[in-house]
């Protein structure tokens, strides 16, 4: 399954996009604000995150749709979006770019692609997100597509990647705030 947009395509990973892959998410300035990534991330991490997400979509009964986003110009892996615990009402949504690739539009455009699919072809009725505080460029591309601050859970995750206890601000977006 792959979805288009001008720009991009965001497409299952294979393993030929570890190099990229690797690239663009060894960067604490990116993984900083993940939280399981670990740093450095090396081509164990990279083959190990591939595999695990082709499994997913392996899955007949999908509660996983992880896309690795493609810049159709470059024709390279960029960075990653996804859907996670999928229930056929609800799902949490997650992305990353490398850095790179940051203020150019591009988290934009793929995470309108991901709200159309949940919302138009999967029926779902919410998405949610999980932001580390700290993190205002996350939080400031949710509320371009009307996701409203829900909640701020304090001490509440562990951050692979730097080892700090971080705060996360929870977003939510109903259907019918999407599509007005």
């Amino acid at each position: 399954m792959k979805l288009e947009t001008k720009r991009l395509i965001l497409r299952p990973l294979k393993m030929s996009d570890a190099k990229d892959t690797i690239e663009n998410i060894n960067n604490l300035n990116v993984s900083r604000w993940l939280l399981v990534v670990p740093y450095p991330y090396t081509m164990k991490d990279a083959r190990w995150w591939i595999r695990h997400t082709q499994e997913k979509w392996k899955k007949k009964k999908k509660e996983d749709y992880p896309f690795g986003i493609e810049l159709k110009s470059e024709g390279r892996i960029i960075g990653g979006i996804g859907l996670h615990k999928a229930d056929g009402y609800s799902a949490d949504v997650g992305y990353w770019l490398g850095e790179d690739y940051w203020k150019k539009g591009y988290g934009s455009e793929a995470l309108e692609a991901v709200m159309n699919f949940a919302f138009r072809k999967l029926k779902l009725n919410r998405l949610e997100a999980g932001v580390f505080a700290g993190n205002p460029s996350s939080g400031r591309l949710l509320e371009k597509y009307g996701f409203k601050k829900e909640g701020y859970k304090r001490q509440a995750r562990v951050c692979k990647s730097d080892g700090k206890i971080k705060d996360e601000i929870i977003y939510g977006l109903l259907k019918k705030e999407y599509t007005k």
